[in-house]
């Protein structure tokens, strides 16, 4: 097991040039590859920085990158346009469509001994490990794993062994590992490496994918004092080392320590990234431990025009919405179709404040009933937008009109708590 390059730190800015030798000298330690398979994130995750990589990935084994599978999990497909966008000048027909519900092989199976284990007796329920059948059965002698380590909601700290075992998974591995998170505790797991979802992930890795040629290309991403988003750290390794070395860094620069509660927080939803609240719900998991008892939470949403990307779990979010999770969890136990999409039950949890704050979602594409039939309390864009305006804004601490508001551009970028909630 081999850490092959290893380089950050809060103050580091690799510019072009750099990160290009930085990614060569790790891929010269791997020696001759004949058939390689690149694993980016989509277009969701288009500030990783993973579209560059890709394509430096491409311009190193030219002809030899014979497959690229963005690891969707339950996104939409790319379109052409956020391919070119993303990926540069590497070439639309290496690209393959990752479908969780249909195109995967299960690896192998966690014991629901050991999820017993590190649920602390909440669930036990097996895992299988589940990935796209490309990854096992296409006969590369180099996966390529590339992404952002940064805080997240399901799995405590984003990539790693996520991108293929999540991204790449079926539905029965996404669902019952975000459901694990849930019933776990997601304020208890965002920003930590340690967690029981990545300590599932990790059991499938040591067990079942040894043998697989999967070496981990992470970034971590911040905004410099410019306001421009900057590579901080890169490592790459074929183990856990690469992995944890990125997390340690990611919790440096994305991880916002505050000394007082947030009692009105604007965030602000880039339209190209955000499209729907399954991904724009960061705005609410990622502020939820800075956010004051009775704080409120408004959510500038011009590109959302649905609640699920997938169709079956837009569906169940219309039925029930962010209820909190006494009554998701009792809804479980109720319904069948919920019980089959663990992940939408766990989605439901996660977007709820239960009760303890007000979300209001100011969307560009869904009405005021739409809005409050999920439980959220509606805003109107025009309006609010006037107000709290992202062209005037600064990330961080403002005054408008001599109302103090803490607002964030992009939840996806970071994690925001309060020290007094915060539990090591």
């Amino acid at each position: 097991m081999s850490l092959f390059f290893a380089a950050g730190s809060a103050t580091t800015e690799m510019s072009p040039t750099e990160v290009r030798s930085n990614l060569f000298q790790a891929l010269d330690k791997l020696g001759k590859r004949q058939k390689v398979l690149a694993v980016p994130p989509d277009f969701t995750r288009m500030h990783s920085q993973s579209g560059v990589l890709t394509e430096l990935a491409w311009e190193y084994y030219g002809e030899n990158l014979v497959d690229v599978l963005p690891a969707l999990g339950t996104h939409k497909p790319m379109t052409d346009k956020e391919i070119a966008t993303m990926y540069g000048a590497t070439p639309s027909s290496l690209f393959r469509t990752h479908d969780w519900r249909n195109d995967v092989v299960t690896l192998g199976e966690v014991p629901g001994e050991f999820m017993y284990e590190v649920s602390e007796g909440k669930l036990d329920y097996t895992w299988p490990a589940q990935v796209n059948k490309l990854v096992r059965d296409g006969g590369h002698d180099l996966i390529l794993s590339i992404g952002q380590v940064v805080p997240h909601e399901v799995v405590g700290m984003a990539n790693y062994n996520k991108n293929i075992f999540i991204g790449t998974g079926g539905s029965v591995g996404i669902h019952r590992s975000h459901f694990l998170g849930a019933v776990y505790g997601m304020e208890r797991m965002m920003g930590r490496a340690d967690t029981p979802v990545r300590r599932v992930l990790n059991y499938a890795s040591e067990h079942f994918a040894k043998n697989m040629p999967i070496v981990y290309v992470q970034t971590v991403v911040a905004k410099n004092d410019a306001g421009n988003l900057v590579i901080r750290g890169l490592y790459v390794g074929d183990d856990a080392e690469c992995f944890e070395l990125a997390a340690a860094l990611s919790l440096k620069v994305n991880f916002k320590m505050m000394d007082r509660e947030i009692k009105k927080a604007v965030v602000f939803l880039d339209p190209h990234e955000f499209k729907s609240t399954w991904l724009g719900n960061k705005s609410v998991y990622r502020t939820r431990m800075a956010l004051a008892d009775n704080a409120e939470l408004i959510v500038l949403a011009p590109g959302v025009h649905e609640f699920g990307e997938d169709a079956a779990i837009d569906v169940l979010i219309r039925k029930y919405g962010y209820c909190g999770t006494p009554r998701t969890l009792a809804a479980v136990k109720e319904d069948p179709q919920l019980a089959g999409n663990l992940s939408a039950a766990a989605h439901l949890i996660h977007g709820s404040s239960e009760g303890r704050f007000t979300i209001r979602y100011c969307p560009g594409h869904l009405t005021r009933k739409e809005i409050e039939d999920v439980h959220f309390e509606y805003g109107d864009l025009a309006a609010i937008t006037a107000k709290y305006n992202p062209a005037t804004l600064s990330d961080g601490w403002n005054t408008v009109a001599g109302e103090e508001i803490f607002y964030i551009s992009n939840p996806g970028l970071g994690l925001w708590a309060y020290q007094g909630r915060f539990q090591n």
